[in-house]
This record gives structure tokens, sequence and C-alpha cells, in this order.
């Protein structure tokens, strides 16, 4: 439809709510070290809970937590990651001896299949708590947020796509809850991720997931042009070509799918 009407896919949604996409990033080629801060390229970090041994944590837990926390230069933003993997207990623990730090939020703490697991996390710390990963039905969305329970609503775009991602924005729109689309996708997923930040008026920041090795970084600017996935200070730059103003690189496909 973007190519047919020679515009930008976010001026066929109605049109930009923002110049630039704030976004953040996050290796996806291998296994981050549990606990450890991720993507120094972005001036936003991701630090990893390290993986639970026992179902109910100590105080050395926490205190490793306040480490990798403190590693941190004191004016940069972090995301704290649970990646779903702690108790409720454990989870509103964890919250609480984060908050006078301030993370932009505590994403996937524990996991969003029970309500009331949730409930007992949100009610014990104010830290926003951001949850999508693997919701794929946007009831679950509404239904965390008919409860006050989401903060920060997070849709795979590869899941729900610019449309239904959309609509999921929509959804926690009139809840005044920011949206900070999922996306785990390579370049092309990229591009369409900036169209939807772009046409959603309650956008947050978007996560790109940047390769740790540098040759993959390559490959992945190769693939696409223009290189869309450079950090320009913390924000991703729009695109004003026709459709999602991407050119794809069938010859560089054909390299790396044969190597």
């Amino acid at each position: 439809m973007g190519k047919a009407a020679n515009a930008p896919v976010y001026r066929v949604l109605g049109g930009p709510t923002r110049g630039k996409v704030r976004a953040y990033g996050s290796p996806r080629s291998g296994s981050p070290q549990s606990g450890s801060p991720r993507s120094q390229d972005f001036p936003v970090s991701v630090i990893d809970v390290p993986s639970p041994v026992y179902r109910n944590q100590g105080k050395a837990y926490q205190n490793r937590i306040l480490e990798l926390v403190g590693a941190l230069p004191n004016d940069r933003d972090f995301i704290l990651a649970g990646n779903g993997q702690l108790t409720p207990g454990d989870a509103a623990s964890v919250a609480r001896t984060v908050e006078t730090k301030h993370p932009l939020w505590f994403d996937e703490p524990c996991s969003h299949a029970n309500i009331e697991a949730v409930r007992k996390v949100s009610g014990e710390t104010v830290v926003p708590l951001g949850f999508g990963e693997a919701i794929d039905d946007p009831g679950v969305f509404q239904a965390l947020l008919r409860e006050a329970l989401i903060d920060v609503v997070r849709p795979d775009i590869a899941i729900f796509g610019i449309g239904g991602a959309r609509r999921v924005a929509a959804l926690a729109e009139p809840y005044y809850v920011a949206v900070a689309p999922r996306h785990n996708g390579g370049p092309i997923g990229t591009a369409a991720a900036i169209h939807l930040a772009a046409s959603i008026p309650n956008f947050f920041i978007q996560h790109v997931p940047v390769p740790a090795e540098e040759q993959d970084r390559a490959m992945r600017r190769e693939i696409v042009s223009p290189a869309l996935e450079t950090n320009n200070g913390g924000f991703l730059d729009l695109t004003k070509s026709p459709g999602l103003g991407i050119t794809v690189n069938e010859t560089a496909l054909e390299k790396y799918r044969a190597s």
C-alpha cells in the first residue's frame, strides 16, 4: 500500500507521531553472560537477573543485583530483564531492591500466565512492569491492562505485525500505558518496527536485536539498505522512501545463505 501510494508506511497509517525513534539494543547471537549489562552502543543497558539457583533467593542474590546495577554509570538508563524465570516472591523482592535505582522497567519479572502472581509483584513495588514475551493474544494484554498490572506493553512485531501491534497499542492508550515493542528478527523487521513506532502516539522505546559480533552487524547492514539500525544518539532515523523505505540486497542474501 505504501509503494502504491508512493509514501512511507507511517504516512499511510496517518502520519508520523514523532521525528525519530528512541531505541535500545541487545545481542541476539549467543547467550549473554547471566547478569551482565548488554549493548553498550545504545545509551540504555539491559541487565539480566542472575539465573536463580533456588526458588527463594536470599540476601546474597539481592546484593548481586545491586552490584550489577552499580556497575553502570550513574546517568545511564537500564532495563532489568527477569526473563520470566523468577517466582512472584523473588520478583517482588528484586523489584524493591532496584526501586531507588529507577529502572525504565522490570521486563518479564515472572510468568504472566497467573494474574494473581503478577498482582503480587505489582502490588509490592513502584517499579514499572513490562510483559509481552510469547504473548500472541491481545486479550492477555487487555486482561493485564484492566487489572492495572502492566506499565509497559510489549507486543512482538513478528507475532502481531504492524497492524496487530497498533491494535495492542490502541488497547493500552486509554490506560496511559506505554508501548515498547519486542523485536528479535532481522533488519527488515527493524524497518517495520520503525514505521510502527512512528505511527502510534503512546510509543516509548524500540528494542533492536543488535548482534554481539561486528561481522554479524555488518551482515545486517549489507542485507538491507539504507542501514536503519545505526544508533544516532540513542535514536533510529525515520525513512522517507515509499513503503518500508528499504531495498533488499538479493546478492547479499544469496552470499550469506551459501555461507
